[in-house]
């Protein structure tokens, strides 16, 4: 066996195997594969093999395009068949709101390129008539996509490595790491067959790598452990069964081509033929999570019980949908493990907390997804970035605060929303509520409909106070929901008088020091502050993309105060930390700390807001302490409102007057009623963050996540104003040398009169797709729809007619000058 290695990949299901290929494919040599058991002996060996498309993730829908268009390359390559039957995956809808769903999709599968049919259902009686159709509205068709054979994929694969000088070692089991500061010293032990287990042997080895991926599929927590980290994935059974020969079935594919899979999503169910017969694989309710802690080492290539009475329903529909189904046997069944992730994306990225280690864990698709895993997995380890923005499978979405029960109860729910109507303002109900401000109670009492950020509880928007539980579930729509209204009238209570948002939820680091001064000049593209100023400025990847997106307070001369969003927490600390580290020696001591939890944030924000605080203030002289003089825009204050002191930082991300202020967790219940008791006589709006989100659109706020990313340069998206050119920064020659390839663009949007955009949809300039929309919504200011989004630089000017296309249908779209309102900002300023 090698003991010293490039590139060490743990894990010889779909996704190790591919992951190692694709590595050996860049370039890099001395890769080696780790097996604990026989290749594709964990999950691989039991998966239907589906290769679905449909994908509300734009990182995601990549990565699946890529597996599938890379899988019909394999036997050319290797000599050997991967067994891919491209059949085509029909997906029905029962509902209008189910079409509505597909459409939004299909949106965003024309801006990664996916092809899609739309059909009738005259038309899948016609091609299909075994399946029945008169309860259906519709559905889409993907004709390049069908099923593969797990074993033969990865064994395709496998051979594929090991043509491109990848060494693959079956029966090794890690049993350690240990970085020692520019590689890992591994551990492993060699396995041995013993009355039908594995078990170690005697024999180990320590190999040294420089860099590790651990794809170890259901093995997960026993990984986290080896490594000291936290990995949220867990195991939920999935059961599948395959029924005897059904002889219309066989009847109808004398002359007739195999049927493709078939998804009725709204019956929470896949069926694809087999042999003549059917295969149906549910996702039902109440699957379980198993090895929460660990795989038994008595389990290996081994299934559960069948639980059938748990997919009654499921089989039920089955049959209604394919009649001839009902008298058809059962001739096998599977009830295996498939690793979750609470919100069922995969964990693909480094390690939180640690150098050269790479997880791949988590993989609900697995095999739909190997491919693509592999390929941009390698361009990150390899080059450094993906071509495409891998931030919201980042294992450190998140963060230390997360805990077994919260992986299976969030896992358990996630399989089981595999089939629900996921609409673009879903918030699954499980583990929740977990992470509240002090206010939350009253907030609740209030009316406020939650959503969940990085597990804290953040108002969405105020609905009835009186409303059942079940309002917010019944308030949502791929259209404008029953929320929307309540949106409305928050976004104009901003614009015409005064609102309250919570904004607690925010990312929040001190950064201090002999040396945080020169560290944050390098770190940052834009001018550090003076002391009692702030700015807006970016972190860079060394790819010269955006990082991260920080407002910088300067407390003293030697001390910052960072904010950044509030759903990357330990993204944001684990890139910052680790710089700070890399550059101690150059730049001197730095001490950072996290403190999101000791600061609260209420964000006070319209024509109005001043009048608020103001009868709140305590000064020798309350009456200015506000205004432009003493306050100005840009800059921070330490101020008394009561008895609670204050961190009042002058910035509003809705584009009004306003304030941020910070303030000490534990004070936050008295600050929130004298507030409500201040703003009382001037109308205060409690504000929540989805009318938040419109409002930064009129102002073409970039938003972290959306418009910000490691696909796009801070010049890119027009930020052009943070960027200090006169100055060296991390990132700044690449970004630099990768020019303008699209530009960030506002649109005014004149859409249907019942829709919205959401910030998923493909953009088009006559008959030719230019780009797609990262953010979406409604502009009370213009009274139409708003949107952002990338389109070729050459498009960027104002005045550009564009198309968007929602439901079906391109409407009419134009690019207008940044910051639609209040372009001069004139009444951010406004002096009291």
């Amino acid at each position: 066996m090698k003991t010293h290695v490039k590139a060490l990949v743990v894990g010889g299901g779909a996704v190790g195997t591919s992951i190692a290929y694709h590595l050996a494919k860049a370039g890099w040599q001395d890769v080696m594969l780790l097996e604990r058991d026989e290749l594709t002996s964990g999950s691989t060996w039991h998966a239907a093999g589906l290769l679905p498309y449909f994908n509300m993730s734009y990182a995601t829908t990549h990565i699946h395009d890529y597996s599938i268009k890379y899988y019909k390359t394999l036997e050319e390559e290797t000599g050997l068949n991967p067994g891919f039957y491209v059949v085509g995956n029909l997906r029905m809808a029962q509902t209008d709101a189910r079409m509505d769903e597909y459409m939004l999709y299909a949106s965003t599968a024309e801006t990664v390129g996916v092809p899609y049919e739309w059909m009738t259902p005259d038309q899948i009686k016609e091609r299909w008539p075994l399946v029945r159709t008169d309860d259906l509205k519709g559905a889409i068709y993907h004709p390049t996509d069908g099923y593969i054979n797990p074993a033969d994929v990865t064994q395709a694969m496998a051979k594929g490595a090991r043509q491109r000088g990848v060494v693959i070692e079956r029966k090794w089991q890690v049993d350690g790491y240990e970085w020692k500061g520019d590689h890992w010293d591994v551990t492993v032990t060699k396995m041995v067959e013993k009355g039908g287990n594995l078990i170690p042997s005697d024999e180990q080895v320590v190999i040294h790598a420089e860099h590790v991926v651990t794809a170890t599929g259901n093995h997960s927590q026993r990984t986290a452990k080896l490594l000291g980290i936290k990995i949220p994935a867990i195991p939920v059974e999935h059961q599948y069964i395959v029924t005897e020969p059904d002889p219309a079935l066989v009847e109808y594919r004398k002359t007739m081509p195999e049927h493709p899979v078939l998804r009725d999503a709204d019956a929470k169910w896949y069926v694809r033929e087999e042999r003549g017969g059917w295969i149906l694989g549910p996702y039902e309710e109440g699957a379980p999570a198993r090895f929460s802690y660990s795989v038994p080492d008595s389990f290996r290539a081994d299934l559960f019980p069948l639980d059938l009475e748990r997919i009654e329903e499921e089989y039920m529909s089955m049959i209604h949908r394919i009649p001839s189904s009902e008298t058809v046997g059962l001739k096998d069944d599977f009830n295996g493990p498939i690793c979750y992730t609470p919100d069922g994306n995969p964990l693909l990225g480094p390690a939180p907390g640690l150098r050269n280690m790479w997880l791949a864990e988590g993989f609900s698709f697995g095999i739909t997804a190997a491919g693509g895993t592999g390929h941009y997995l390698a361009q990150l380890m390899v080059e450094g970035e993906a071509e495409i923005d891998m931030a919201s499978l980042d294992p450190k979405r998140y963060g230390s605060w997360m805990t077994t029960e919260y992986g299976e109860r969030k896992n358990e729910e996630a399989y089981s929303h595999v089939y629900i109507l996921h609409h673009p303002d879903e918030e699954r109900p499980a583990a929740r509520p977990l992470r509240t401000a002090p206010a939350y109670d009253r907030q609740k009492a209030e009316g406020a409909q939650f959503g969940q950020v990085n597990g804290w509880e953040r108002p969405n928007y105020y609905g009835p106070k009186d409303a059942p539980e079940t309002f917010d579930h019944d308030a949502r729509s791929f259209r404008r929901g029953g929320w929307w209204q309540y949106a409305v009238d928050e976004a104009k209570a901003i614009r015409e008088g005064v609102g309250l948002i919570d904004a607690t939820a925010f990312t929040k680091h001190l950064v201090r020091g002999p040396g945080a001064t020169a560290f944050l000049d390098w770190f940052t593209t834009n001018k550090l502050p003076k002391v009692g100023r702030i700015n807006l400025t970016y972190a860079l990847t060394g790819h010269g993309t955006t990082r991260t997106e920080y407002t910088i307070v300067r407390l003293a001369e030697d001390a910052y105060y960072l904010v950044s969003a509030g759903a990357w927490t330990a993204y944001d600390a684990d890139y910052l930390l680790k710089a700070a580290e890399d550059k101690r020696e150059e730049f001197g001591w730095i001490d950072i700390h996290d403190v999101t939890t000791q600061w609260g944030v209420f964000a006070i924000a319209g024509p109005k807001s001043r009048d608020v605080l103001n009868e709140l203030v305590r000064d020798a002289e309350p009456d200015t302490v506000l205004s432009n003089k003493r306050f100005p825009w840009l800059s921070y204050r330490d101020i008394e409102l009561g008895m609670c002191p204050v961190r009042a930082v002058r910035v509003a991300y809705t584009g009004e007057l306003g304030w941020e202020l910070h303030h000490p967790i534990e004070m936050q219940r008295y600050l929130w009623d004298k507030l409500m008791e201040a703003g009382a006589k001037h109308g205060l709006k409690l504000v929540g963050a989805r009318a938040q989100n419109w409002l930064r659109q009129e102002k073409s706020y970039r938003a972290f996540g959306t418009e910000l990313g490691r696909d796009a340069t801070p010049l890119e998206a027009g930020l052009d104003r943070f960027v200090d050119l006169d100055k060296d920064f991390h990132g700044k020659a690449k970004m630099v040398e990768t020019g303008i390839r699209a530009m960030c663009v506002t649109l005014l949007i004149d859409g249907p009169d019942d829709t919205d955009p959401w910030g998923r949809e493909a953009l088009y300039h006559g008959d030719e797709r230019v780009g797609r929309l990262t953010s979406g919504g409604y502009s009370v200011a213009f009274g139409k729809s708003i949107g952002m989004g990338y389109v070729k630089p050459e498009l960027a000017k104002p005045g550009t007619k564009l198309k968007v296309l929602i439901q079906r249908r391109l409407w009419d779209a134009e690019v207008t000058e940044d910051s639609p309102y209040d372009p001069g900002n004139e009444t951010i300023r406004k002096d009291g």
